[in-house]
């Protein structure tokens, strides 16, 4: 039997948008590995995360919480996009644009959860 967060479509959206957020990730210069890659990873990680938690019958309060949190990572996740398209790392600003689009409608799935 799933979880109960397993069916739900916010939380396959951040699956997706996760494994977006790796592709221009992996092609980072060496430099940003411990800076903009490992940030912009983990909270595209943090997302899904908390996703996951919010799940999982709590308060109001503590959902709250945890949704919040999945947004506030969900928002690092595009400022480091911005970081990355200003300093010019990659190239392909197709992709970027298409995890740009996809964080808009990421960000308009938790709070209708």
């Amino acid at each position: 039997m799933p979880y109960k967060f397993e069916p739900l479509e916010v939380w396959k959206l951040s699956l997706d948008y996760m494994d977006l957020i790796y592709r221009p990730a992996e092609n980072l210069p060496r430099s940003e590995d411990y800076n903009l890659k490992s940030q912009i990873t983990r909270a595209a990680t943090s997302v899904a995360l908390n996703i996951a938690e919010v799940s999982q019958g709590q308060g109001d309060a503590e959902q709250a919480r945890f949704l919040g949190m999945a947004i506030r990572s969900l928002i690092e996740t595009v400022a480091c996009q911005q970081i990355i398209r200003r300093r010019a790392h990659i190239q392909d600003n197709s992709l970027l644009q298409k995890i740009y689009d996809d964080s808009q409608l990421l960000s308009r799935k938790p709070q209708s959860f």
